[in-house]
């Protein structure tokens, strides 16, 4: 299992994209993985025949478990050092050791071994001789309680049968599957005897995604770590709403016309420039400073959040700014997002407008200094210098910010730079 992200610690076999016996050259793209930021295709770094496959495809692994044997298949191969988790309640402590045999001398990105020999665990077949996808845990397991395999629906990834699912066949509980397959966010289960209901009707369990735990985890650590506090304000967008308009009607049919978000996240860039702490943050008892402005966008992609980065947004005009969102959002809904493309935020824009949402406050993105929440932009009445009741295009903003790197006042200034510029916002196009 190759270390593809730099918080990468286990991986779930989504997809094999090579088969046993085919030849692998160096390149090649042998196994989509799953990982905590996204799915990924892992590229050999040897080349040779894939003589074995020793992860089925819905395993989860640590970070330099044996996946697969690429090699000369005419070669006898060595004990192997590690084994597959039997399961995903398996432990890496769990798993046996050995000795290791390569196929080149170069290893894989991350460490992990290129070639391990090691025999798969049986497959087990139907009557029809369809294969029954089950983890080794699964396997052993049925086999102890006399289980047919054959007549079980996996609740795991792709139909896999899991443990659970063989404990409930034991016990003459049915299990079913809705809806769950490769990247899918996760497995459903019955989790209650059949026909039998709680006072809050069927129970259902499901598993989260590697995205989700790690969504989950950064958020519950964010707030328990981080002391947050919130500040509130109303930004005058009318001039804003006025310059894309006639930007619309003089833009040429392909030619990308940006986003009221995109003017936040420009502003938001320039503003980061002028309070540095806002573009840093509080670790391990010191500030960090970043030199680059790198703004994250939050973007919902299925049942998770994800944050890809506009890289030097303080550099990049507000066209350039417009492409990259897009794109970027893009990949995350097809699921096509890279790590790197997660990385090196220094600052995070998070925009529920589009749903109505007037304001809100969101969670820190640790280790950042602070987050812009971004709420619905609308004519509301307003009551001019003169007196008159006039109507203006208004937009509420929150910044989140953690008290141990941004303070009070330090907040107050930095949220006044980002409404200044927006209300302004020739001063973006600088």
């Amino acid at each position: 299992m190759p270390r593809l992200s730099d918080s990468m610690e286990e991986g779930v076999i989504l997809t094999w994209l090579k088969q046993v016996g085919d030849e692998v050259a160096v390149g090649d793209e042998l196994v989509e993985i799953e990982t905590d930021k996204a799915n990924m295709a892992y590229e050999s770094d040897v080349a040779g025949t894939l003589t074995a496959i020793l992860a089925e495809e819905g395993d989860t692994l640590p970070i330099g478990a044996p996946i697969a044997v690429v090699g000369d298949p005419s070669e006898t191969p060595s004990a192997p050092t590690a084994r597959p988790a039997e399961d995903e309640e398996s432990s890496p402590s769990q798993q046996r050791g050995g000795s290791v045999e390569d196929s080149s001398s170069s290893a894989p990105t991350g460490g992990a071994p290129a070639a391990v020999a090691e025999a798969p665990s049986p497959a087990v077949a139907t009557s029809n001789g369809e294969r029954v996808k089950a983890s080794p845990l699964a396997k052993r397991l049925a086999k102890e309680k006399g289980v047919d395999l054959s007549s079980i629906s996996g609740s795991g990834p792709s139909g896999r049968i899991v443990k659970a699912d063989v404990e409930a066949a034991d016990a003459g509980t049915p299990t079913r599957q809705e809806g769950v397959g490769a990247g899918a966010a996760g497995a459903v289960s019955q989790s209650s005897p059949e026909g039998a209901e709680t006072a809050k009707g069927t129970v259902t369990y499901v598993e989260l995604s590697k995205l989700q735990q790690v969504v989950s985890r950064r958020m519950s650590e964010s707030k328990a770590t981080a002391p947050h506090f919130y500040l509130e304000a109303e930004v005058d967008m009318t001039a804003a709403v006025e310059g894309r308009t006639r930007l619309k009607a003089l833009a040429g049919e392909g030619d990308v016309v940006p986003s009221f978000n995109d003017m936040v996240v420009k502003a938001c860039a320039l503003a980061l420039k002028d309070f540095p702490r806002a573009n840093g943050a509080y670790k391990d008892g010191r500030f960090e400073l970043y030199s680059r402005v790198n703004v994250g966008i939050a973007v919902a992609a299925q049942d998770a959040l994800v944050v890809p980065t506009i890289f030097d947004a303080d550099k990049k005009g507000l066209a350039e700014i417009a492409t990259d969102a897009r794109a970027l959002a893009g990949r995350v809904r097809e699921g096509k997002i890279t790590p790197p493309e997660l990385s090196g935020g220094t600052f995070t824009v998070s925009n529920l407008g589009m749903y109505g949402v007037t304001n809100f406050n969101a969670v820190v993105n640790s280790p950042q200094a602070g987050i812009l929440a971004v709420g619905a932009l609308g004519p509301k009445p307003v009551v001019a210098d003169s007196g008159e009741i006039v109507v203006r295009q208004l937009m509420g903003v929150t910044l989140s910010c953690d008290h141990r790197i941004l303070y009070g006042a330090d907040g107050a200034e930095f949220l006044a730079r980002i409404r200044a510029l927006l209300e302004e916002p020739l001063s973006l196009a600088l």
